[in-house]
Parts: structure tokens; sequence; C-alpha cells
């Protein structure tokens, strides 16, 4: 069966083909990542007329580049959760309204979960693209981070799946990107941040992490403000200082080794919980999804920590994709789950898994 999958949960406008679930025909991204740089973030606004402008050249060059017309397209599948709400509600009235045109059942897909069915794709005739060569085997242990997410998960099954924890405020790609901005290094902050770390001493400074009450939870706020008193000190200032001027004051070294040591924390954090997971679950294959599974220092701790081969997926499928919403849409289809209402799709912007 072939899907077409359709993302438009943030910033970036994004559709793609996915063959039963393993094989990936066509990936179309358009960023409207430069529109956002010079505000530090996504602004919702833009992003949503991003995706009004870009929504239909990039379904239609998807289903170019896979060689398909309508009648080989057995579903749709989009995102109607968890993201920003005029974001996501362009990209669920455009799947609702092809679904209905050309009689197609439709799939509502959560981003969040999504992320981790970039894993199961394992073969491409796509240029430059490196793919697990197997796909995970249940039971599978997953770790999602992104700019708004940090969860783990543990499956037992498709559909069958217990949430074992997840932030309590800030998730590990937001708390790069405020780094990022009290460090005055560019937006995207992770890539800036990562980029900056390879020059510092990640040993440098000590920072905290935090200790939470669940087991299996995560909190970035408090070494996120860590990071921010370490820098007032740097600078011999004190707390009231605001932060926007402190990136003046610091020279590139202590950038780097700011950068190198809050890194290390932020991806220890992440990866302590995983393997503490990993040795009560005993899980057959460990995944990894979302903007920060790119990160080298992350891909690095958990190959040395963990004691078998995890499966990374192309750093290109990392970010927010079409492809992982269609590879969820065809075991959607393949497992009989319940189809949605083209009529009556609604978005739900604080979806969880």
């Amino acid at each position: 069966m072939k899907i077409l999958g359709i993302e438009t949960s943030c910033d970036e406008t994004a559709a793609a083909v996915v063959l039963d679930g393993h094989t990936l025909l066509s990936n179309v991204v358009a960023s409207s990542m430069d529109l956002h740089a010079k505000y530090g973030g996504v602004v919702p606004e833009i992003a949503a007329r991003s995706h009004i402008e870009s929504i239909t050249p990039v379904i239609e060059q998807s289903m170019n580049d896979a060689k398909c017309k309508w009648k080989d397209i057995d579903g749709i599948a989009v995102t109607c959760g968890a993201g920003l709400g005029g974001s996501l509600l362009v990209g669920v009235l455009t799947a609702r309204t092809l679904a209905i045109i050309h009689k197609k059942p439709l799939y509502a897909v959560n981003h969040v979960e999504g992320h981790l069915y970039a894993s199961f794709l394992t073969t491409t005739s796509l240029p430059n693209y490196t793919l697990p060569v197997n796909a995970p085997q249940f039971p599978v242990l997953g770790l999602i981070v992104s700019g708004g997410h940090s969860q783990l998960v543990y499956f037992r099954d498709h559909f069958d799946y217990d949430l074992l924890g997840q932030t309590k405020d800030d998730a590990i790609g937001e708390a790069f990107d405020k780094v990022a901005k009290i460090l005055g290094l560019p937006y995207p902050g992770g890539p800036s941040v990562s980029k900056m770390a390879i020059k510092g001493d990640p040993r440098k400074y000590t920072l905290p992490k935090a200790k939470m009450p669940g087991k299996y939870d995560f909190s970035f706020s408090g070494l996120k403000t860590a990071v921010l008193r370490l820098a007032q000190k740097e600078c011999g200032k004190l707390h009231d200082f605001p932060s926007t001027k402190l990136s003046a004051l610091l020279s590139d070294a202590q950038k780097a080794d700011i950068s190198a040591s809050f890194q290390r924390v932020a991806i220890e954090t992440v990866v302590d919980k995983t393997v503490l997971a990993f040795d009560q679950f005993q899980p057959k294959t460990v995944i990894i999804g979302g903007g920060v599974a790119s990160n080298a220092e992350l891909r690095a701790q958990l190959t040395d920590r963990l004691p078998l081969q995890i499966l990374y997926t192309d750093t290109k499928l990392c970010t927010d994709n079409g492809a992982m919403i269609a590879a969820l849409g065809c075991f959607k289809m393949k497992l009989d789950q319940q189809v949605a209402d083209p009529y009556n799709l609604v978005i739900s912007p604080n979806l969880s898994m």
C-alpha cells in the first residue's frame, strides 16, 4: 500500500509517499526557518501563512517524485496534533479536502508518535539517505527528543505502548534554543550550540541534573537557569543583569566551554533515563526520534552506554517530515486502526501520547 503523509505541525511544510511502512518513495520539505531566524524562534502567524503558500506544491512534488497518480495512493495520513494551531489547521484541512475529492481513507496521526516511525523506514531509491538495515523489533524502547517534546515510551507492539516519562517543563530542544539565545548564537539554537560545543571543554563547568520524583521524567528549566547564572558569573555581573546583553561580554572560548558543558549535561540527562529504562524493560530495539536525535553527542553517549546496536535513522528524517507520518499511516491502515472522518476531523494542538 502507498500512503501520502502530510506534516505541518510547526514551520516545515512536508509531504511524503511511503510504501508498506518501510520503503520511502518521496520526501519533500519546505522550511520557513529563514523567515523566523530574525525573531529568534518560530512566529505562529508567519508559519501558518507559509504553509498556505507551500502546501499544494509540496504535495504535488511529493507525488511526482514518487511517480504516483491519485489512483496509486491508498490512503492519506496527516498530523492532527501536537503543534501550532494555525499550522496544524492548514495540513488537516488540506488532507480532509483531498480525502473527500479523491475518495481516500484518512488517518489522523500523533506528531510525537510519528517521530519514532521514521525508524521503520529501511529502504529507498532516493539519493543521500542512510537508513537502518532492519526495522525495529518489538518490544521497543523509544526516546523522543525535539524542540517541543522529551519522552520515553515502551512499545510492546504497534499502538500498544506505555508513556514512561516526559519533561515537566522545557523540552531538551527548547533548552538548547534558550541557551543559544543567552550565548548570542544564531537560530536554530540546537545545531548552533552543538557546533560551538565542538570547540569547548565539556568538563570545564559543573552544571546540575534535575532530580525528579517520576523515575523517567525530565526537567531542563533548572539547567537552563544554571547556564544563565554561569554566564552572568563569568561576565562578573549580578543576577539582575539582562540575559540579552551577556553574549557581548563573553569570549568565544567561554561560549564554547559553556556550550560543551551544557550539551554534555543535557544529553546525559536523557541518556541516564534511557539506560535506566533499558535495564528495567530489556527491549529488543532502541530507537530515537525528533530533531535532537541527530545530535552527535546524543548518539555517541547512547552507543557507548547501551549494549545493543541502536537504530538511527537518517538525520534528514529526525526533523519534522512527511515520511514519518506516512510510515505511521501505513501501519494504521495495515492494522485496521480507526479511520478519521474527513468531514469532521479537528486539530488537537495539545495532543499527547
